[in-house]
């Protein structure tokens, strides 16, 4: 949950997660330059700096392209929610791999002049209307900037003054950041290596994001086509499931036409129906279950009452909550949405609409 907002927020379960990821990074860099050292055949000895560059580098890019897989894997199959839980610590060590190789990349291409490091990066080459002499360096460094004002704000008070709409937005810029790294790559490292590893990585990683991703699009779009609902009453209820096919403690999502999400949660002889997106992250309320008498997002654990969408206090977080009846076997919903957090006396199961 979210009360007492913190920069980091750990437990022995994510303490657990950094260090072993930690020691994942430190592991790769170590067998990156072993084997680099080991097949390494030029004339010249390979200097630790620019090995250094290259293994950092080739690290940052892997991790950036795993988290951009997190979301998507998560949307296919719940096996990888608790990779969502963890995310955001990822996408911290992250930047830190990125910044390290962009220190030591810096120090050791601009550090020796006269002119300002920074200064140089930006400056010292300007054309860009060749791509053998592009640039490259600025689409680097101009993405280290969209991911540093991700990396500090990846905790939950710029989530919650922001608001998760805005938060979520700014975040997406991540795939402007993977864009700009693709072409920094590209233009960069490609235009010199002789090696085709980097090019194999780089193509790997962009059609294994553009397949994951069309799969998830593809699949969302599917269960909205195929949960489509049809009105009741005039239209002004919606028939949402047989009573039956809700299993206990857990939801039926019915798309809306106006592409909003209903989540209906049976549970303790009771039906209630919630948004489907949770106030934290967006996250699908509907994919979570009742525990404890609340209901868990499965992204991050945040939790609220089905029969008025307020977080259990001290909480204060508050979804949308939706009016619910029971006719003949069946579920029927108001789809018009009340206010966050207001209380809505949830459906008899055996007992009168």
């Amino acid at each position: 949950m979210s009360h007492g907002y913190q920069a980091v927020l750990w437990n022995k379960h994510k303490r657990t997660y950094d260090l072993a990821v930690a020691g994942g990074i430190v592991a790769y860099i170590g067998t990156f330059i072993g084997v680099s050292m080991a097949t390494w055949s030029g004339p010249n000895i390979l200097s630790t700096e620019i090995l250094l560059i290259q293994a950092f580098g080739s690290c940052a890019f892997i991790m950036l392209t795993i988290i951009l897989s997190i979301g998507p894997l998560a949307r296919l199959n719940s096996i990888f929610n608790p990779l969502l839980y963890n995310r955001r610590h990822f996408g911290v060590m992250f930047f830190i791999v990125a910044l390290a190789h962009v220190i030591i990349a810096t120090f050791w291409y601009h550090g020796f002049g006269i002119v300002n490091p920074l200064v140089s990066i930006l400056s010292m080459n300007s054309e860009y209307d060749r791509i053998a002499q592009f640039p490259f360096e600025s689409l680097g460094f101009v993405a280290l900037l969209i991911l540093f004002v991700m990396a500090a704000t990846s905790h939950d008070f710029w989530l919650a003054n922001l608001k998760p709409g805005v938060w979520k937005a700014m975040h997406m810029f991540v795939y402007v950041a993977y864009g700009l790294l693709v072409l920094h790559v590209v233009l960069g490292a490609l235009q010199a290596e002789r090696s085709s590893l980097y090019t194999w990585l780089v193509i790997a990683s962009a059609v294994w994001l553009t397949v994951l991703h069309v799969l998830t699009g593809a699949r969302e779009t599917s269960k909205d086509h195929h949960g489509a609902v049809a009105a009741r009453d005039g239209g002004h209820w919606m028939a949402v499931a047989a009573l039956d096919d809700i299993p206990n403690d857990r939801a039926r999502i019915v798309p809306m036409k106006d592409g909003e999400r209903i989540a209906v949660f049976k549970y303790d002889g009771k039906v209630s129906a919630v948004s489907n997106v949770c106030a934290h992250q967006n996250g699908p309320l509907g994919e979570g279950k009742i525990v404890d008498g609340c209901i868990t997002c499965p992204w991050h654990g945040y939790q609220y009452n089905p029969d008025n969408g307020q977080s259990p206090p001290p909480f204060t977080e508050k979804i949308p909550t939706y009016k619910v009846k029971i006719e003949g076997g069946h579920v029927f919903v108001d789809p018009t949405p009340l206010p966050p957090g207001t209380p809505v006396a949830p459906a008899i199961i055996g007992g009168n609409a």
